[in-house]
């Protein structure tokens, strides 16, 4: 099986283990650290033990293979058609030298303007302790965090980036790409492959990572499920 297929599963029982829960065929990342859930594959001993995670009234965040089919005890409460693109050999070539505000990598204390520019550009699912995955950078203008990505997912070989995300007062200045390229030529350094996951209709996205070097792999359905 390669790295990104059941990506999520492959993360919490290889290089993000430290931040796993599991019961039986299921796992999931701390709840402050993010969402994603998995099990080894959609059968019934799957959503069963699934359901064991969960326990009654939880909720699971699902990549799934093919389109989620309703099933008894399990409610959808969102979801969308995901791509999951891969950079094969596009390793990053932007410095901060692109703009003349510095390029900063993010930690704890920076876990409230993370917060804060995530919930108003909604780039994705984000944490109070997300950022302990990877190297979160970001671009900050008169103090105020104005755009940012970082990493999430690691699996053997590949690093994805996520939590891209401009503030809209400051859109259309190129930061995304910096700071993409930048998290990309240290993944390269790393001797690792970039990979990233994007909603199906976020055309102006998709762009962006083609420009980058990004191409699809493969189609995903991110679905949101509640159990009980």
């Amino acid at each position: 099986m390669h790295p990104l297929d059941n990506v999520i599963w492959t993360a919490l029982k290889t290089r993000h283990t430290r931040f796993a829960e599991r019961f039986r065929q299921a796992s999931r990342f701390v709840r402050e650290v993010s969402p994603l859930t998995a099990f080894l594959d959609p059968s019934p001993d799957g959503y069963s033990s699934l359901a064991g995670l969960v326990g009654a009234n939880g909720t699971a965040s699902l990549f799934l293979d093919e389109p989620y089919q309703p099933r008894n005890g399990w409610n959808v409460m969102g979801g969308a058609p995901l791509l999951q693109m891969i950079c094969d050999n596009g390793d990053g070539s932007a410095s901060s030298q692109e703009t003349k505000l510095p390029i900063t990598e993010l930690g704890p204390a920076d876990s409230a303007d993370m917060l804060a520019l995530t919930a108003l550009t909604k780039p994705g699912p984000f944490g109070s302790r997300t950022h302990e995955l990877g190297t979160y950078l970001g671009i900050r203008s008169d103090g105020q965090l104005i755009a940012m990505a970082g990493e999430r997912l690691k699996v053997p070989g590949h690093t994805e980036i996520s939590a891209v995300c401009t503030h809209p007062n400051h859109a259309g200045k190129g930061y995304a790409r910096i700071l993409m390229n930048e998290l990309m030529h240290r993944a390269r350094r790393r001797r690792e492959i970039p990979f990233l996951h994007v909603r199906e209709d976020n055309t102006r996205a998709i762009a962006l990572y083609e420009h980058l070097g990004f191409r699809t792999r493969r189609l995903l359905h991110y679905v949101v499920l509640q159990h009980g």
